[in-house]
């Protein structure tokens, strides 16, 4: 059975396997191999709590799908980012921060079930449309989101991809979606 529940500290690590999870089965292909196979479960938990994204008072909300007990899928959610900079919210659109769901539960309703509680979650703050990112090449998530009803607004950018030695990072291009909440 499949629950949405809050993220509470204690959930850092969990969160972080099922994020790296996600990464390396979603962008196998898009992101270079020697990123996927260097991300690090600890530090992308310590990560976690040094965001406190598990405090009630930070601002975006992380919402965790649980079957039988077991971390399947998280979503995070809240103010929309300029530039995607955390220090820099602009409280007039809604953003779909995060999305990651175990690979062996894609096409079960767990990302379903996580993008209608992250949508409630912005109806409930007030918001009446929302945007979220996703890698041009990530046509799976593309057409996930489609299906939701989200579109490309038009917006693109880069995210940068760090690679070890001192090499300039690989930009891979991100499309900004848009979509509307409520009735």
């Amino acid at each position: 059975m499949l629950t949405i529940r809050r993220e509470e500290p204690d959930d850092a690590e969990a969160v972080a396997r099922v994020h790296i999870h996600g990464w390396q089965a979603g962008y196998a292909g898009i992101m270079p191999e020697e990123v996927l196979r260097r991300l690090n479960v600890t530090a992308w938990a310590q990560r976690r709590r040094d965001l406190g994204t598990a405090d009630p008072e930070h601002p975006f909300t992380t919402l965790l799908a649980e079957v039988d007990g077991t971390l399947a899928g998280f979503t995070t959610f809240g103010p929309y980012r300029n530039n995607q900079d955390r220090g820099d919210l602009d409280a007039a659109h809604g953003e779909v921060v995060a999305m990651y769901v175990e690979p062996d539960r894609w096409g079960d309703g767990t990302a379903r079930a996580l993008l209608a509680a992250a949508r409630d979650g912005l109806v409930a703050r007030g918001w009446s449309d929302y945007r979220l990112w996703v890698l041009e090449a990530n046509h799976r998530a593309r057409r996930f989101y489609e299906r939701a009803g989200l579109s490309p607004d038009g917006e693109r950018s880069t995210y940068p991809v760090p690679l070890a030695g001192g090499r300039p990072p690989v930009g891979l291009v991100e499309l900004r979606y848009a979509g509307r909440l409520g009735g």
